[in-house]
Parts: structure tokens; C-alpha cells; sequence
């Protein structure tokens, strides 16, 4: 059975992999393991031990604190719900909210915001 923090924690690492547009086999080469653990780590099925988290956070360019953020909001509120950042639409729309020049993005997140209100 999944511990809470591990599959937060594993949600935490899909959701950068995706984020900086990096595959599992491009994160399972880095770390030198096989892409088949980086799955399990994503889905929580595995833990991830203390040096491995260190390698994963460096390959991918942030703090080890990055993969608890929200955890105590994320393993009570979520328990039984789905995880928005999970889908793949949601993650991909993230992206590219953030590859559009900083002004445009503003402009878009008001548009975003005003749609949302009516």
C-alpha cells in the first residue's frame, strides 16, 4: 500500500520532470538508474531513498524541499480527489503558460481570472 508522502512526493517529481519537459528516460539517465524506477517512484509504489532524491532534485535543477511543498495541504485535501496536475492537459497547458513572454502571460492570466468570474 502507498504511503501519503511517498506517492506526494513521487507527484511532486512527475510534475517538475514535466515542468522542465524531461522524460522518464531522460531523468532515469541522469540519475543512472532505469526508467522503470523513475515510474515507480512517480506513482508512489516505491519509496525514494534520501541519496536518490538528492540526484533526482539535482537533475532537475531544484531544492530536495521542492518535492514536500503542500504536503500536509496535499495529503489530507486530496485524499480520495483526483490530482489536477496529474493530467497530462493541465501539465501541458502549465508549460506553455510559462514559455509565453512575461508581459503577454500577465495579460492572459487577467483574461484567465476575469472568464473564470462570469
Amino acid at each position: 500500500m502507498k504511503h501519503p508522502v511517498d506517492a506526494h512526493v513521487g507527484k511532486r517529481i512527475r510534475h517538475r520532470r514535466w515542468m522542465v519537459g524531461m522524460t522518464q528516460q531522460q531523468l532515469a539517465d541522469k540519475v543512472g538508474i532505469k526508467f522503470q524506477q523513475i515510474q515507480k517512484y512517480e506513482t508512489g509504489m516505491n519509496r525514494v531513498s534520501a541519496s536518490r532524491l538528492w540526484d533526482i532534485a539535482d537533475a532537475l535543477g531544484v531544492q530536495i524541499a521542492f518535492f514536500f511543498e503542500g504536503l500536509a495541504e496535499g495529503v489530507e485535501a486530496h485524499a480520495g480527489q483526483g490530482d489536477m496536475m496529474a493530467d497530462k492537459e493541465a501539465l501541458e497547458l502549465v508549460r506553455s503558460y510559462y514559455s509565453i513572454p512575461e508581459a503577454q502571460r500577465r495579460r492572459l492570466f487577467d483574461l484567465a481570472r476575469v472568464l473564470s468570474a462570469a
